[in-house]
């Protein structure tokens, strides 16, 4: 009996002794996981020919804080996102904050519109969540939101194109213009008149709509100017049986990454992410048709799918 006793407790001992052994080795399987750096995600932004797609958070993850709020950010750089699109609306007093609206009465505790308001007013101010209930959040600065995402996620500045020459300045104060994306459904000539002198400052991506009977013109006026090819296009697909999908494999080849919203049905002939989140089979429409960035409202079921089919990092 006592040799029995014995016999289990170097088993025992010996057991203890393995699981001391294996901790270090786990520890170091999490601790040698590659750490994706901003250079990482602008190199990645720059190849259209990337492996790894880019997924970027609209409004910022707005399901579990307010959109546009500094703390949408935070949780999209938590949780690996790309890149956030935010949106720009400049106030009376001359002040650039984050308001998707022209209105401020949908997302925040006041009401009026932004350009009629001081930024003292909106400071007085909390942001509300997706159903409407006061948060603790306040609304932000341009300024604030960049040094946020200094070093650690794309930018996608959304209506700011008529402002863009302000946005720049906040941009080049905080350093981080090779991070930002501005964008405008403008052609060629429209954008070199208006936007001429910051297109070798930063990444400047057209919006085409495929419904347009002009678009495939659009298209070819950006891409004939092999010295300005734009870092990517962003198309509007209210139809999955446009034949201007079937050329983004050779746009992307020309140098341009291809950006389609998995938002709504009318962005993506009805692949959206509702509808992904019964069934993320559904996001296979993008990867089959050579689509390297995806703007989403479901940031995290986004980043699993790919994830689990090898792209994304």
């Amino acid at each position: 009996m006592k040799k029995i006793q014995l016999l289990c407790s170097l088993l025992f001992l010996l057991f203890l002794m393995n699981c001391k052994e294996a901790t270090p080795k786990e520890e170091n399987k999490i601790t040698a996981k590659k750490v994706v750096t901003i250079n990482d995600l602008i190199t990645n932004l720059q190849d259209s020919k990337n492996k790894d797609v880019i997924v970027v958070a609209h409004r910022g993850d707005w399901r579990n804080a307010p959109e546009n709020s500094i703390q949408a950010i935070k949780n999209c750089i938590e949780m690996g996102v790309d890149m956030v699109e935010i949106d720009v609306q400049e106030t009376k007093d001359g002040q650039l904050v984050l308001m998707h609206d022209k209105t401020i009465n949908r997302t925040t505790t006041g009401k009026g519109k932004v350009t009629e308001l001081t930024w003292e007013y909106l400071q007085s101010l909390h942001l509300l969540d997706g159903i409407g209930h006061e948060t603790p959040h306040k609304i932000p600065t341009l300024e604030e939101a960049l040094k946020v995402c200094k070093d650690k996620i794309l930018v996608n500045l959304d209506k700011s194109y008529e402002i863009f020459d302000k946005c720049f300045e906040v941009a080049k104060k905080t350093g981080t213009l090779s991070q930002i994306i501005i964008k405008g459904n403008k052609t060629k000539a429209e954008v070199e008149t208006q936007f001429g002198k910051y297109l070798n400052k930063v990444n400047f991506m057209p919006i085409v709509r495929l419904n347009n009977p002009n678009s495939k013109q659009i298209i070819n006026e950006y891409l004939k100017d092999k010295n300005n090819i734009p870092v990517a296009f962003e198309f509007t697909v209210p139809q999955d049986t446009i034949a201007l999908i079937k050329e983004f494999k050779n746009i992307r080849e020309q140098g341009a990454s291809i950006w389609v919203n998995s938002l709504w049905p009318k962005h993506n002939g009805g692949h959206d992410d509702e509808k992904a989140a019964l069934n993320t089979k559904v996001y296979d429409w993008f990867l089959n048709n050579h689509v390297d960035i995806i703007q989403t409202d479901r940031p995290a079921l986004l980043l699993s799918y790919l994830r689990e089919k090898g792209k994304h990092q």
